[in-house]
């Protein structure tokens, strides 16, 4: 009964997903269209957008399958999206914004090359977003599982699903089409993560929230004391010094490509404060679902992948349309995240190298009255390659999909985190050199981290690696002078 549920309301959301796509087509005219919705977007549905792309598919089922799996000591990872990474969004996207009232990037490469004056900066973060691959390789397996364990598919045959659909709408729509599709994705993800919350309230305490979690307690310390521990040794918060490098790269997450460019895309300055109001509300309500992972360890103890916690536990618990009301939001999340994804890295081929590199110095010989056509082309094209690339990540399942998702994350981080926190607090203009410097060595301190082990939480080895980058950029900037022609 599930799975006929589930092939109604996904045709349902998949339809009012073509409508939407059919509309963005029509006003998207040019890159700038596509890859910032022409920076004329309102506050409210922006911020929902936000928190539609902060909370992906890999969340839906990967932070309740670390819940799953290490107990409380998850909470912290609920500790960090609250409190590090709004803070993080409040700090750069005013700075962000105001200064791109002048620059008129349309990208986080874009922007970083604008400011520093270096296309070695514009195409090096640039290529740095390849990072995403892993990101968007998550929610494509996600997706995949969804379709095996729900649909009784094959996950070769539910990956080549997932990939398609994203592709065919972020091709035909672009921004427009990531922005209000995610806008409505966010409301479902919302109710959805209330619905969960509440139901092991219901369940396991009989509406009581304190005898609840007395219950789940009790339960949990019985399988594993570590389950019920602050720091569990076998997790990623296993230390204190881990717990710090999980809120440095979830501050440095509001900076990722696919969230800096819904900055951009906002019309008004005076709105943000409006944007980061629904962001933080919505993104509060949609980390509820996190704790259906640990309702599921008490209810389907025993599973052997742990990124299915929340499809099970729904499948255990909930009447067969509700479990598949669930299951639909988290391919609507898999889809919220994508296609952002999509957008930006896109825009990185098509505006970042071609326009602003090949064809501003003359490398490739262009019409002015072509250009902008041809880049929306590129565009579209790098849709298509990018999703080909990320489904042959994930032929096979990961462990844990959040693990993956934190690849694509932190690489990023730890490349341009040092240049735009010294962009918006730095009291004296950089070099570009400085700025060139932070993104390489950032960048190689995480993939040295990562190869030797040094640090085994995936989250706080990115946030490592993104100090490093931003600690070099201060002493690169102050100590390296200025070229004259700048």
């Amino acid at each position: 009964m599930v799975n006929i549920y589930l092939w109604v309301l996904f045709s349902i959301f998949l339809l009012a997903m073509i409508g939407v796509s059919y509309y963005a087509a029509r006003k998207t005219k040019t890159i700038e269209d596509f890859a910032i919705s022409g920076a004329k977007l309102g506050p409210y549905v922006l911020g929902l957008s936000l928190a539609a792309t902060l909370f992906s598919a890999a969340t839906f089922m990967g932070y309740p399958g670390y819940s799953y799996a290490w107990g409380f000591s998850n909470l912290w990872l609920y500790l960090s999206l609250m409190v590090a990474a709004p803070l993080g969004v409040i700090t750069i996207a005013k700075a962000v914004r105001k200064r791109n009232a002048i620059q008129k990037s349309l990208s986080l490469p874009d922007w970083l090359g604008d400011y520093y004056n270096s296309d070695f900066l514009r195409v090096g973060s640039g290529l740095i977003m390849l990072f995403n691959l892993f990101y968007i390789a998550a929610q494509f397996s996600a997706g995949a599982q969804i379709f095996q364990t729900m649909l009784g598919l094959s996950y070769s045959t539910g990956l080549i699903v997932i990939a398609g659909i994203v592709i065919i709408y972020v091709f035909v729509g672009g921004s427009y089409a990531d922005v209000y599709t995610d806008a409505i994705q966010a409301v479902l993800m919302v109710a959805t993560g209330i619905f969960v919350f509440i139901s092991g309230i219901y369940f396991f305490g009989d509406g009581n929230i304190n005898t609840a979690f007395n219950n789940i307690s009790e339960n949990l310390s019985s399988q594993d004391g570590a389950l019920v521990a602050i720091l569990n040794p076998d997790s990623n918060y296993y230390a204190v010094s881990a717990v710090i490098g999980l809120m440095i790269i979830q501050f440095a997450f509001a900076a990722q490509p696919q969230l800096f460019n819904k900055v951009l895309s906002l019309e008004k300055q005076k709105d943000l404060r409006k944007m980061i109001i629904v962001y933080i509300v919505a993104s509060a309500l949609c980390l509820l679902v996190l704790f259906g992972g640990l309702y599921a360890r008490m209810a389907v103890p025993g599973l052997d992948n742990p990124d299915l916690a929340l499809i099970e536990y729904v499948t255990w618990g909930l009447p067969a349309i509700l479990a598949a009301f669930v299951a639909v939001v988290i391919l609507a999340a898999a889809l919220s995240t994508t296609d952002g994804l999509f957008v930006v890295m896109s825009t990185v081929f098509a505006n970042d190298i071609f326009r602003k590199v090949l064809v501003k110095r003359g490398i490739v010989n262009v019409k002015e009255a072509d250009v902008n056509k041809i880049a929306l082309r590129i565009s579209r094209i790098a849709v298509i390659g990018v999703g080909i690339a990320a489904s042959l990540l994930v032929l096979n399942p990961p462990p844990f999909l959040g693990d993956l998702m934190w690849i694509g994350i932190s690489g990023v981080s730890a490349g341009t985190l040092g240049p735009i926190m010294y962009a918006i607090f730095g009291r004296k203009k950089a070099s570009p050199r400085s700025a060139e410097a932070s993104m390489v060595i950032g960048l190689i301190s995480y993939l040295i981290i990562v190869f030797t082990g040094i640090e085994s939480s995936p989250l706080a080895a990115g946030g490592w690696a993104t100090l490093v980058g931003i600690v070099t950029m201060w002493i690169l900037a102050y100590t390296i002078k200025i070229p004259s022609h700048h």
